[in-house]
């Protein structure tokens, strides 16, 4: 399956990007990025760098760098670091960027792949609100757009309402799942059954001593978050799950339905499953435990 990742890196991305390289049924074309964990110049130097790591010669594309309306941008540091990779810090600058911005470069491929190229989104859905608004064909395009973000039938994260990358741009979240096209939504009401362990990442980092030892190091931040902030003795393997529904639909229980995205009031953010719009599958269910071990067999088999 060809499949660019639009991404904001990101400790979670990184596991995702990582999977993707790994995954023998997925052909990884490039990366587009975005504002989010980070600010968008932090988001290509960081996917450029894992890029490096994995040993993958992919284009990397630049896109939004503030949410739809906003002057300004402050990212979650307390979340995934300062650099966005946790304690490290010292993120070198390798390579440059392609000559498209985001939106354009998506345009691009959809059109030259059509009907054959996956999205898969793991940040804010600017740029992909952007490449819709470039081309109204955008979606039709595309064989699928998967996205991770939302949480409809659960709680959110950053509030009581909204999950982070809807709630960094509700106003393009609202445009991209009010549009036509083959979407599904992979939220948290099923990444958080995906919990993966610190001796999860020392496991990992065993077999997998460059990889899986840098996702070792950067995942330390990680845990601490959510042991500090969510209780939780683990973390959700958010972005890989939704690289995973790409090409193991199988593993996840949807249910077709209309989203509506609150863009303003108290519970901006909010994804609302509703009778009226565009229909979106949802993801509802999930085996955990089967997504869990495709994530590390996967990975593991990286140098």
């Amino acid at each position: 399956m060809k499949l660019i990742i639009d991404t904001d890196p990101g400790i979670d991305d990184a596991m995702a990007i990582a999977y993707a390289h790994a995954a023998p049924d997925i052909d990884l074309l490039g990366l587009t990025t975005v504002f989010g964990n980070t600010h968008v110049a932090q988001s290509s130097r960081n996917a450029r760098y894992l890029l490096n790591l994995l040993g993958a010669e992919l284009p990397v594309a630049t896109g939004a760098a503030l949410p739809y309306g906003a002057e300004t941008y402050r990212p979650s540091a307390y979340v995934h670091g300062d650099e966005g990779f946790g304690h490290f810090t010292d993120v070198p600058q390798i390579g440059s960027d392609h000559h498209l911005p985001a939106a354009a470069y998506l345009v691009e491929m959809a059109r030259a792949h059509r009907g054959d190229l996956s999205v898969c989104a793991i940040g804010p859905l600017t740029n992909i609100a952007d490449a819709i608004r470039l081309d109204s064909e955008f979606l039709g395009n595309l064989a699928q757009l998967v996205i991770m973000g939302g949480a409809v039938f659960c709680p959110g994260n950053i509030t009581a309402h909204a999950e982070a990358n809807i709630y960094h741009d509700p106003q393009a979240a609202a445009e991209v799942l009010n549009a036509e096209g083959n979407i599904v939504l992979v939220g948290l009401d099923v990444t958080l059954q995906t919990l993966y362990q610190a001796q999860d990442f020392d496991a990992l980092a065993q077999v997998s001593k460059a990889t899986g030892g840098f996702l070792q190091e950067i995942s330390r931040f990680y845990l601490e978050f959510y042991q500090n902030v969510a209780g939780e003795d683990g973390c959700g393997l958010h972005d890989s799950t939704a690289v995973i529904a790409c090409t193991y639909p199988h593993l996840f229980e949807m249910t077709e339905t209309g989203v509506q995205v609150d863009v303003i009031g108290d519970a901006v953010g909010a994804t609302r499953a509703v009778d009226v719009g565009a229909k979106v599958r949802v993801c509802r269910d999930i085996d955990g435990p089967a997504v869990v071990d495709l994530f590390t067999a996967q990975v593991a088999s990286l140098p």
